[in-house]
């Protein structure tokens, strides 16, 4: 197993381009990003589409097709990694909600039918809620992405934005409030 800063060598290599680097990367993080894919998916239904395995790899083909792929570490590459799986499921979930919605056709509305919301749509919501907060707070949105997407610790995203842990709880805590209250559209 090569050294952190051997993975970091590898890193820099890929993110000039070299396509042999990227075929050595992949084994090595492999293992760590299929666990960050196995976690999302523990609370999913399970008829999802969208394995983890299929999300380790289109996550990490669109990391190394990038066109400004210079992770700076170990650490920089998995916080970027946590977003391509954000990216990947949030595309998915709009891709099948509108599948599901007729493709742009107009909804009829069946009278006294209540329907819940699908998981696809709170993912969408949830996306447009990171959005928002991204313009107040961008580490809340990295420790957000970590934890929900990425399926790291507290004391692993901790380490990886180089943060303590205690402040970490504290972003993960303010973050999902202000998540909370944007998803429900209560402003108090």
């Amino acid at each position: 197993m090569p050294s952190p800063e051997e993975v970091t060598q590898i890193l820099h290599n890929v993110a000039k381009g070299d396509s042999d680097a990227a075929a050595q990367l992949f084994p090595l993080v492999y293992d760590e990003l299929r666990r960050l894919a196995g976690s999302y998916f523990t609370n999913e239904r399970i008829d999802h589409t969208l394995q983890p395995t299929a999300l380790v790899h289109e996550a990490f083909i669109r990391l190394v097709r990038t066109e400004d792929a210079s992770w700076e570490s170990r650490a920089h590459f998995y916080r970027v990694a946590a977003l391509a799986m954000r990216r990947v499921l949030v595309n998915h979930a709009r891709d099948r909600k509108r599948a599901k919605r007729g493709g742009g056709a107009v909804r009829v509305p069946l009278e006294g039918l209540s329907e819940e919301p699908t998981r696809d749509e709170d993912l969408v919501a949830l996306d447009d809620a990171l959005e928002r907060l991204a313009d107040l707070d961008e580490r809340k949105v990295h420790v957000v992405q970590l934890r929900y997407f990425g399926g790291f610790t507290i004391e692993e995203t901790a380490t990886i934005l180089g943060i303590s842990p205690a402040q970490t709880k504290r972003d993960w805590t303010a973050a999902r409030a202000f998540l909370l209250r944007e998803i429900s559209g209560d402003p108090s």
